[in-house]
């Protein structure tokens, strides 16, 4: 079995030799070849991830006891893998980029032209931010004034209850004041007739 493996091996380690070289060169080459060579990249990369499951499903095969080895392995040759594609990846927008610009027939000044629209919308981007930022600092501000305006309506309004109810037991004590003088009063009144009519057995009458 291990030998199977070893065999995948070699053949992987040619074919990204084979895939390195060609991705290095494609930026070099004339427009027709790079195409035909990017679309030859792409069919190698994936006779290469099939090598790789080929190679993964071997090593499950390998007993535990064995197996750390070829996993090292394995990962490494992933990790490799994933460098190709990043690389390949890369120079496939390089070669749009480049496609692009022969079609529309760009130069040098559409990269300054993009720069410079660029620059200018960060510019945007920083004078709105910082209007947004002026904006929420006045509604912090706002919200901390009406806070305190309605903290001083509580007190208020508490200083306005306790009002009332100093009136309301005044008013209770002037109406317990005003039965109590009442009830003196109609005491009074039976009395003060009686001394000022009652005829005393001496005949004098008191004015």
């Amino acid at each position: 079995m291990s030998s199977d493996f070893e065999g995948y091996e070699q053949d992987f380690a040619v074919l990204t030799a084979e895939i390195t070289g060609k991705i290095a060169r494609v930026p070099r080459l004339p427009p027709d070849e790079k195409k035909q060579m990017v679309a030859n990249v792409e069919k190698q990369l994936e006779e290469a991830k099939e090598l790789l499951e080929q190679m993964d499903l071997e090593v499950r095969e390998i007993p535990p006891q064995s197996r750390g080895m070829y996993s090292n392995r394995m990962r490494s040759y992933k990790q490799e893998m994933g460098k190709l594609e990043t690389d390949f990846k890369r120079s496939r927008i390089a070669y749009s980029d480049e496609v692009r610009n022969e079609l529309l027939g760009d130069d040098g000044n559409s990269s300054e032209n993009q720069r410079a629209h660029l620059l200018d919308n960060t510019e945007r981007l920083e004078r709105s931010s910082r209007r947004l930022e002026a904006g929420y600092q006045i509604a912090v501000e706002t919200e901390q004034i009406g806070q305190e305006m309605l903290e001083n309506l509580s007190h208020d309004r508490e200083k306005i209850q306790r009002a009332r109810e100093r009136l309301r037991e005044t008013d209770a004590n002037l109406g317990k004041s005003s039965r109590v003088l009442t009830g003196m009063l109609r005491r009074y009144e039976p009395v003060r007739f009686g001394i000022f009519f009652h005829r005393p057995a001496y005949g004098f009458i008191p004015f």
